[in-house]
């Protein structure tokens, strides 16, 4: 299946401005991979209405993949994915108070028929590369950029890699 070039496009979408200290290395990322994105905040529980318009025009926009970052409740990634048919990832957003235990199981628990890829907390550079392997299965430049940054990553692992113990 050919997919409009205008798909090649993750949205990254946080729930508070607060939130970009930690979905920066999913932009950080995607920029090196050279994949289109936009960065947006968007509050499930502050601006409903937007991410209700987001989430039903995000496919007609040209997205491929969302990834939403939240804390708390984190209700953003399940919100989006229940509205839209778009691959959504979760990262959970470390807490003060509950350290993201809070985020990571408001996330990973979403009902079935509401599916949500959940990161590790704080994992928006990990999300970055899901969404890129996404994209990958439909653009060859995408998975050749990806492809060629996990080289680089293993070369960047020195040979001899055994450490002694005694």
């Amino acid at each position: 299946m050919k997919r409009n070039k205008l798909n090649n496009k993750v949205a990254i979408i946080m729930g508070s401005k607060s939130d970009y200290s930690v979905m920066k290395e999913c932009e950080k990322i995607l920029k090196t991979l050279k994949i289109k994105f936009q960065l947006s905040i968007v509050s499930a529980h502050r601006t409903p209405k937007r991410m209700f318009e987001f989430a039903e025009s995000a496919s007609e926009k040209g997205f491929g993949v969302i990834v939403a970052g939240a804390g708390g409740s984190a209700h953003l990634p399940g919100m989006l994915a229940s509205l839209s048919t778009l691959p959504v990832i979760g990262v959970p957003i470390e807490t003060k108070k509950l350290k993201g235990l809070d985020s990571l199981l408001s996330i990973v628990q979403m009902p079935r028929g509401c599916p949500v890829a959940t990161m590790a907390i704080n994992g928006s550079m990990n999300a970055g590369l899901l969404a890129a392997s996404i994209i990958g299965n439909f653009d060859k430049k995408i998975k050749s950029n990806l492809e060629k940054w996990k080289r680089l990553q293993t070369k960047s692992i020195k040979k001899k890699t055994l450490i002694k113990c005694q």
